[in-house]
């Protein structure tokens, strides 16, 4: 599991019920640093580093988009893809209700509430993945293929760069 002690979490735990291999990766979090800070500190680039971000359609419904760190979603392009009228990022105290985590620690594994899954279908196309832990400061190393085995996540091409 890497080096470094990795901590139990509802991510953690789902991981190691399934048998992912993973490996642990804690940084030291900086407060609106994102992907950016988390990929200069592991030395990894930020384009495989993947943001879990929690967003609602227009019914208030949550779904979970998984988002290379150095782009942005078109939240349009998303919408059409899905078969939604609209689609939005959640406050984050709604974010945090939905995910059970805090903003900032959000991982698509170990969820509190089952919600849909969508992963930019060029994620898919990287050699390893760096991905939250489920905590400030920890990401998870694995391969790509577990979004899809693991969490059904369905591809979509809605990635616009910062």
């Amino acid at each position: 599991m890497g080096g470094a002690r990795v901590p139990a979490t509802p991510a953690t735990t789902f991981l190691r019920s399934r048998g992912v291999a993973f490996t642990g990766h804690p940084y030291d979090y900086v407060e609106h640093g994102g992907t950016a800070e988390s990929a200069r500190q592991l030395g990894v680039p930020e384009h495989a580093v993947v943001k879990t971000l929690v967003m609602e359609d227009e019914h208030g419904r949550p779904l979970v988009v998984l988002m290379h760190g150095d782009c942005v979603v078109s939240t349009k392009q998303l919408a059409r893809q899905i078969g939604c009228r609209s689609v939005a990022a959640c406050a984050p105290e709604v974010a945090q209700r939905h995910s059970g985590y805090q903003v900032g620690g959000t991982s698509p594994f170990g969820l509190r509430k089952a919600m849909p899954v969508y992963v930019e279908r060029t994620v898919l196309d990287l050699p390893r993945l760096w991905i939250n832990g489920g905590r400030r400061g920890f990401l998870v190393g694995l391969e790509p293929r577990v979004l899809v085995q693991e969490l059904g996540a369905t591809p979509v091409d809605c990635a616009l760069e910062k």
